[in-house]
């Protein structure tokens, strides 16, 4: 693709609702990237936890709109593996069957991005503005990991940021528990995965685990706040911008 980008933000729920510095950081981050960014005020939810509870209605009446919203844009980013593939890998099969929407969804799968990818792969940005000291740990969170395939990218971005020591975990690939319904669903089998998680990260001396996926770091926050563990939560957008000077997840207003 040749010239500016003009990239549609899905900022996602749990972003407008929890931590819109996310956003702001995205946005930065796309704007330094070469990007024009347009953020429509009509997105709602990718309407993962309508598909995942088996309501395909409505999961089908928000993808609808989400496609009338984004098909306009060059690209589609998300600061979020877990609403990028909703968008990329299950709006298709969604709406297989629409014929009014089928080969849009289609299109829009294929120019929609987790921000990290986009900008390491598509992009091929440098975070030349982030300096960060400190050593930190990144959750591999499980939708960008196992349907996308992210897990290079957000290293490769971190790599290049001054001062920043990235110890790796033994398990950043294992699952925080967290899943949507599933923590409401299953809270005993949730609790232990996140404590797992936990552990894991507190082994790695780290005060900062980042991660692409705010769901995973509110679940993850929620629980070292629980056990007193002094590692901040940071999602890897607000790091990647110069904007981790706010208080981490779960801490401050």
């Amino acid at each position: 693709m040749t010239g500016t980008r003009h990239v549609g933000l899905f900022v996602t729920c749990l972003v407008d609702f929890f931590r819109p510095t996310t956003g702001f950081a995205a946005v930065a981050l796309l704007e330094r990237a070469g990007c024009r960014v347009d953020v429509p005020l009509r997105q709602v939810c990718c309407g993962q936890p309508a598909y995942n509870s088996g309501d395909a209605a409505n999961a089908r009446r928000v993808a609808r709109q989400t496609v009338d919203l984004f098909e306009r844009h060059d690209c589609v980013v998300a600061p979020s593996g877990s609403c990028a593939a909703m968008l990329r890998c299950h709006y298709p099969e969604l709406l297989a069957e629409d014929s009014g929407y089928a080969k849009r969804a289609r299109r829009l799968a294929e120019k929609t991005s987790e921000l990290t990818s986009f900008l390491a792969d598509a992009a091929g940005f440098r975070p030349t503005e982030a300096d960060w000291r400190g050593a930190a740990t990144y959750h591999d969170a499980c939708s960008g990991l196992r349907e996308l395939g992210i897990s290079e990218q957000p290293r490769r971005l971190l790599a290049q940021v001054g001062g920043l020591e990235l110890v790796e975990q033994d398990a950043s690939d294992a699952c925080c528990g967290f899943g949507g319904t599933f923590c409401v669903k299953h809270p005993e089998i949730s609790t232990a995965m996140v404590d797992r998680k936990v552990d894991s990260i507190a082994a790695t001396g780290a005060t900062t685990v980042l991660s692409g996926d705010l769901g995973c770091l509110l679940n993850i926050a929620g629980r070292m706040s629980r056990r007193n563990i002094a590692v901040e939560a940071r999602h890897v957008a607000e790091l990647l911008a110069g904007m981790a000077d706010v208080p981490a997840i779960g801490s401050g207003k």
